[in-house]
């Protein structure tokens, strides 16, 4: 028989939780039972739901301060409370380091650095209160080369590091993890990677869908991880293989 997780009384925030793996994550934080808020920069046609059940929208840019104070004070105001900050807004374009702009570079990593900084200090009150927990949704970009998207790897490594941080900074008032995430099957893969066969260089033989990504969320949030603090759970398919192993396999 399998473990069901309930989280319904439960109180989540999802930053860009309105597609891809966002939405993924705040519609099985929405099956457990639990009350779901998502946020974007854009506003969006269709929210993420469950029966009928259907997540809060909020338009904020996480990079900004002011925004994200609102954006918490909002949520309690109306809920009464916040368990479960999910820190999963993030991306970058593709882009030679070369001749790309340092404009772009700050952006990138204000958006997968600073902006999870932000939301965990406005946050981390309310999260105090209730014993809650972040999620900080990372990447492998942060733990190899990352050709094409230099900032964007440079600002997950950085991300890891403040997971780790925060985790004892918060302690024990507030759990702090990572979901280290590898090739991802989702609408916006044709840009970034063509029409390359990644499944072929993943050990399990296919990329991971938005609801892998999410199942490792709801367990981080969930009393099964009560004493898990300060650790990434990577959710990469067992890694890409090299082109050494493939040689040596034929």
């Amino acid at each position: 028989m399998g473990i069901e997780i309930d989280l319904t009384g439960r109180v989540v925030l999802v930053t860009g939780g309105t597609r891809g793996i966002g939405a993924g994550i705040a519609e099985t934080f929405l099956r457990a039972g639990a009350e779901v808020h998502v946020c974007a920069r854009k506003p969006v046609d269709d929210l993420p739901s469950h029966g009928s059940a259907t997540a809060h929208f909020t338009q904020v840019d996480v990079r900004e301060s002011d925004q994200v104070a609102e954006l918490i004070d909002g949520i309690r105001r109306r809920s009464g409370r916040l368990d479960v900050l999910v820190n999963n807004a993030g991306g970058t374009p593709v882009a030679d380091t070369a001749t790309s702009s340092i404009r772009l570079h700050r952006k990138v990593i204000e958006l997968n650095l600073v902006a999870p900084l932000l939301l965990a200090q406005h946050a981390r009150d309310a999260l105090a209160e209730t014993r809650g927990s972040i999620i900080n949704i990372s990447s492998v970009s942060g733990r190899r080369p990352s050709p094409g998207t230099a900032a964007y790897g440079a600002a997950k490594a950085g991300l890891d590091n403040l997971t780790a941080t925060l985790a004892q900074e918060l302690a024990p008032d507030v759990r702090v993890n990572g979901v280290v995430v590898g090739l991802v099957s989702s609408e916006d893969q044709p840009d970034h990677y063509g029409d390359s066969d990644l499944a072929s260089i993943v050990p399990m033989r296919r990329l991971a869908e938005p609801a892998d990504v999410a199942h490792a969320c709801l367990f981080l949030a969930s009393p099964l991880a009560a004493y898990i603090t300060g650790s990434d759970l990577t959710v990469h398919g067992g890694g890409e293989t090299s082109t050494y192993l493939n040689t040596i396999r034929t």
